[in-house]
Order: structure tokens, then sequence, then C-alpha cells
């Protein structure tokens, strides 16, 4: 092995591997398998390789790269804190670099060494973090030796990578929207969730539950994948299931969205015959008919405010900013409706 800076070939030589898998397995390609780049990622981090040429790229001032990783791209919650961070990103003459990780912890792993090989000079990941920790390990680690030489990295909506946040009120928010329908009214109600791995998920639902089981109303949770793709037909389906629900909680607007759609084209009027409500206030929720309840979290400015925090000297310990959400109260809720849904022809 080189007794000097150590090359991608050592790596190569160490993991078994040929100098193209070695590469590709390092800037998160496609065309080997998940044990192999695992194998040559490990590699690489003992062998101190990522950890040099990052910090080569530091001293000479090259890179201009603003990375950001996002889970859903088509998701207008991640599309405006996406628009945060590009505009914040040009004032400072850096280019972001958008990925997609799907909501795969695997997924994400390779994006962020992509970017760390790219010689990304900040890193900013938008998204749920996951109820086990220990499927953002290996993110963790990879994270710590960027920051450790130099890399500077933010999230938003994450609590167990170890680096500057922006935290949202993910409990708060669904609070306020589930007090808004007690107050209303409405005693059964479905909520329409997502995976249960993602610590958003379980902080709204959570935040939720603690209202209506306060106000002793009744709920039925219903499972999606927590995209639009999937929300409307799970909520015809709750309203089938149970045809006494007055009012559905989406626990994100892009499937609250979705919800309305699928009602609308059944001819069931919102909020006449149900009400339908969220969590985000993406920019389009106002322009709906009927416009959209919510929980409104400042989406751009937190995308803003995340790069801001990347673009810092590192601080001494991780910083923590917490987002709170406003309650948003527009078209689609209203009174409980006086007959049963079943009278809709749901049933």
């Amino acid at each position: 092995m080189s007794n000097g800076p150590m090359r991608l070939a050592d790596v190569a030589d160490a993991a078994g591997v040929s100098l193209a898998t070695a590469s590709r397995s390092l800037r998160g390609l496609t065309g080997v398998s998940d044990e192999v780049a695992a194998r040559v990622r490990k590699t690489a981090e003992d062998l101190g390789y990522v950890v040099n040429t990052h910090a080569q790229t530091l001293a000479g001032g090259t890179t201009s790269i603003a990375g950001l990783i996002v889970h859903q791209i088509d998701d207008p919650y991640f599309t405006e804190i996406a628009a945060g961070v590009v505009h914040a990103a040009e004032e400072r003459g850096l280019i972001v670099q958008v990925a997609h990780s799907g909501r795969d912890p695997q997924r994400e792993v390779k994006q962020l060494h992509s970017l760390v090989a790219q010689r990304a000079r900040v890193i900013v990941i938008a998204g749920s973090g996951y109820v086990d920790g220990e499927q953002e390990a290996e993110a963790r680690r990879l994270l710590s030796t960027y920051q450790r030489n130099g890399g500077r990295v933010a999230v938003v909506g994450r609590h167990q990578l170890g680096v500057d946040a922006l935290l949202p009120d993910n409990r708060g928010a669904a609070r306020a929207v589930a007090e808004h329908l007690v107050e209303l009214g409405h005693q059964e109600i479905a909520i329409v969730s997502g995976p249960a791995a993602l610590t958003t998920v379980q902080d709204r639902l959570a935040g939720a539950q603690e209202v209506l089981s306060r106000a002793g109303a009744r709920w039925h949770v219903v499972p999606t994948d927590f995209t639009a793709e999937g929300a409307g037909p799970a909520a015809i389906q709750a309203l089938r299931d149970w045809p006494d629900v007055t009012a559905i909680l989406a626990l994100n607007d892009s499937m609250a969205i979705a919800i309305l759609v699928a009602l609308r084209r059944l001819g069931v009027s919102v909020p006449g015959e149900i009400s339908v409500a969220g969590i985000d206030d993406v920019s389009v929720a106002e322009l709906l008919y009927p416009s959209l309840t919510t929980a409104r979290f400042p989406l751009e400015r937190m995308g803003r405010d995340a790069l801001e925090l990347a673009t810092r000297p590192a601080a001494a310990r991780p910083r923590r900013k917490a987002v709170s959400a406003e309650l948003v109260v527009r078209e689609s809720t209203a009174t409980p409706r006086v007959l049963p849904i079943r009278s809709l022809g749901l049933s």
C-alpha cells in the first residue's frame, strides 16, 4: 500500500474490488450491490480516504456545491423547503445539487457518499428521521467524519444525526388541527397516517390522539405511505368502514389534497358532508376549492434557515432551533353533518 496520500487504488485493493467498483461505490452510483458498496465505504472510512479527499478540497477552496437531500422531491412540502435552500445558496455563491431518498435510509447513505465524493461544501437533509436510531447510524457516522474534516451539515426534522437541526413542532401542529376539529363538534375522526417508522408520523399521530383522547372523541388510524397516491383510496375506504366519521385529518397536506380530489370525484361535499384538514400549509392549500384547513409551517423560511445554519462556523455542540406551527382555518372544515356517511352512497 502507498506510503503517500491515500489513493482510491488503495481502497480498492483493501476492499478486494476493482478500481471502477470502488469509484462507483463511493460515488453512490448504481451497478454495485449494497453489500459490496457498504464494504467499500467502510474500507474507505477506515483508511481515511474520504477524510483526506474532502480536507484537501476545502483547503483549496474550490468547491461551490451545496448538497440537498429530501425524502420526496415532488411533494410540495419538500419543493418549498428546496426553494428556500436554493435562494439562500444563490446569495452565497453556492450551486445546489438535489437528491431524492424516497425515505430509504440506505439510499440516503449512498447519496451522502456521492455528495462527499463530489466535495460538497455543505449538506442539508430535509425529511423525517426514523424511530429506530439504527436506521440512521451509518449516516450519522459518515456525517461525523465529514464534519470533523471541515464539512458542514444542517437538517430539517431529524433528531439523531448529531448535527445542527431545525425541528418542526409536529406534535403541536397536529394538536392544533385536532383541537379545531373537536371545537367544531367532530367526535369521530379518521386519521390518514403514514409509516410508523418515521418520527414525524409518530409525533403528529401522538399530538392528534392526545387531543382526541382528552375530548372523549373516537378516532380511526388509516395507514398509508405518507404520499398523495394512496391517500384518496384510503380515505374513501375509511368512510365505508366507519360511516359515522365526520372529519378526516391527514397528517400532511399532500394527502389532504388527494383526499379532497377523491371526495369531489364521488360527489361528496366538503365540508358539508365531510370536513378535511391537513398539516404543513403548502402554498397551493389556500388556492384549492375548498381551500384547506391546515397547520402552517414556514417551509421556504425553514429551507433558508437550514442553509444558513449549514454555512455558519461549527459550534461546540449541535444547534437546535424549534419551529412552531400556526393553525390556518379555511373552507374545508365546518360543523359536523347530521346524516351518517352511509347516506352518501359510499357503503
